[in-house]
């Protein structure tokens, strides 16, 4: 969890830490001094999107970039390092997108996004998915950076290191339920896979035969609903 002074402060992205000093500059430059309209000796928080926000202090100016000088320093622990969330292209840009926002804000920091085989819209979009991402981090005060890699099937999924689980409505056990019974109060390198509209077509459910299968409710929802969901179960059951 943010600590409350970040309540009602704006929160930065920058990677160019310096001893001492940060610079800001890009689109996030823009923002501070022509959105913001932020002068000399104004505070800013910045994360350099591994754990660390800092607050500062700007000193100065440049055409394209500001200088300032670092205050203080807070690190957070990613809890959410070893979960990934394989997510499906989906028929509505809005319900992808949103569902990829709302699963940072609630701290999931690592993403597959994936074309099924009933997936409509097909290929990768990786900057703009990851500018979604980013701007979400900023929006929810997170300090984790979220990353997102393009696979073009699930069967390259089924192919990384590490645990597998997918989504289906048939299935006996919860999300909950699982981790529970089976002693895992952490998880650890866990994949999970969220299918498209309409669901995961035969031939993938073949190829994941071998791997855990769980369901989320006994509703049915939308892929977007569904993934959200999850991310709410993991992060107020089942992150220590």
């Amino acid at each position: 969890m943010q600590p409350a002074f970040l309540s009602d402060v704006e929160l930065y992205f920058s990677e160019n830490v310096n001893g001492n000093t940060l610079e800001v500059s890009g689109e996030e430059f823009h923002h501070i001094k022509d959105v913001m309209r932020h002068k000399i000796g104004d505070e800013i928080f910045v994360t350099d999107g591994k754990g660390v926000i800092y607050k500062t202090e700007i000193e100065r100016f440049e055409k394209k970039s500001l200088l300032a000088r670092i205050i203080s320093t807070t690190s957070y622990p990613n809890k959410f390092s070893t979960i990934t969330f394989c997510i499906p292209r989906l028929r509505s840009t809005d319900r992808f997108e949103f569902a990829l926002e709302k699963c940072v804000e609630l701290g999931i920091t690592n993403f597959i996004v994936f074309d099924s085989q009933r997936t409509v819209a097909k290929g990768e979009k990786l900057d703009r998915w990851q500018k979604i991402l980013t701007a979400a981090m900023k929006q929810s005060l997170r300090s984790w950076l979220p990353t997102v890699k393009y696979c073009k099937s699930v069967k390259e999924i089924i192919e990384l290191d590490g645990k597998k689980i997918f989504f289906g409505q048939n299935a006996t056990d919860s999300l909950l339920n699982y981790f529970v019974s089976n002693h895992q109060p952490q998880i650890t390198n866990h994949f999970f896979l969220f299918g498209p509209e309409g669901g995961f077509s035969n031939e993938e459910l073949r190829v994941m035969s071998e791997e855990i299968k769980i369901k989320l409710t006994d509703n049915r929802l939308r892929s977007e609903t569904a993934i959200v969901t999850a991310a709410s179960i993991i992060a107020t059951n089942l992150v220590q």
